[in-house]
């Protein structure tokens, strides 16, 4: 999976279609990624007894399929694809954005 925890992206599709922000966890078994204030969701939580939260609903960001989103380019700031090539030594892969050139992180 070529999106990574901490990568900005930008919701491609779906109901935040057009949106941006930072990803909070990557799932590479699945093939989703969750990112921040996207795909918010209502979750119904129990009160804890130990605790002082108290029961209700409770708004959760859910997991959303990695190709409903593209990573944003930091050189110009728009949405990119992603590529894999080798670094200067040969050795180790590194990423590079499709329409920059630069490199990832």
């Amino acid at each position: 999976m070529k999106i990574h925890k901490d990568d900005k992206v930008m919701i491609i599709a779906g109901k935040d279609k057009g949106k941006t922000g930072k990803v909070l966890r990557a799932l590479p078994r699945e093939d989703m990624v969750i990112v921040e204030g996207m795909n918010i969701q209502k979750r119904h939580q129990k009160t804890k007894k130990n605790t002082k939260q108290g029961g209700g609903l409770v708004d959760v960001s859910a997991p959303i399929h990695v190709s409903n989103v593209q990573l944003i380019d930091p050189k110009t700031s728009k949405p990119t694809r992603v590529g894999v090539v080798k670094d200067d030594a040969g050795k180790k892969n590194v990423r590079v954005a499709k329409k920059s050139g630069t490199k990832l992180k």
